[in-house]
């Protein structure tokens, strides 16, 4: 079911409709620092990991003030951070390691064109760096029993339920307080 995500354009579109709520709201809400207007600045990305990418996956919103001009990004559910890969492909291409056995890992290079190294560096991120992030230490609590680091990210992906996508559309959400520091909610959440 995973494998057929990375490409669900379905999937892909409702992201871009996401972030766009989300940069909106962040656009109305003004300046954080001073009472200025915020204006458009957007990042251009070149994202990867998937063929069916709309325009809409070539920037980043990003905004900044009028006055004090100081910028303000916006979280996403379709960029983690600075990453190049999308986001869905970070959290599916890691639970479709877990396991990791030689065809897998050959398949998602073959399929994605993530390299093993990379997989690796990703799923190391997953059990050693989110972990120790405030935003992790905070979240966490959320889950009863407590989501256990080594099983991360498939152990965060079964406790959001629902049908097709809408787990993913969950997991993507909740990590979006990692995707910018500019406007984190949870403090400084860096990924």
């Amino acid at each position: 079911m995973y494998t057929t995500l990375l490409n669900d354009t379905t999937l892909l579109t409702a992201l871009i409709a996401i972030d766009q709520d989300m940069a909106a709201t962040t656009q109305a809400g003004g300046c954080r620092r001073c009472p200025g207007r915020l204006h458009c600045g957007d990042y251009p990305r070149k994202p990867r990991g998937s063929a069916n990418l709309s325009g809409a996956y070539e920037k980043r919103a990003s905004f900044c003030c009028a006055r004090c001009r100081k910028r303000l990004t916006p979280p996403s559910v379709r960029f983690l951070g600075r990453r190049v890969y999308l986001s869905v492909v970070v959290v599916l291409a890691c639970v479709l390691r877990q396991g990791p056995t030689p065809w897998r890992v050959a398949h998602l290079r073959d399929r994605l064109g993530v390299s093993a190294d990379t997989l690796a560096r990703w799923h190391r991120w997953w059990r050693d760096d989110l972990v120790r992030t405030p935003f992790w230490k905070a979240a966490c609590a959320r889950f009863a029993p407590p989501v256990d680091a080594g099983d991360l990210p498939r152990g965060l992906l079964e406790r959001f339920t629902g049908e097709g996508s809408a787990p993913v559309i969950a997991i993507l959400q909740f990590l979006r307080p990692l995707t910018t520091t500019s406007a984190s909610t949870l403090g400084e959440a860096r990924a």
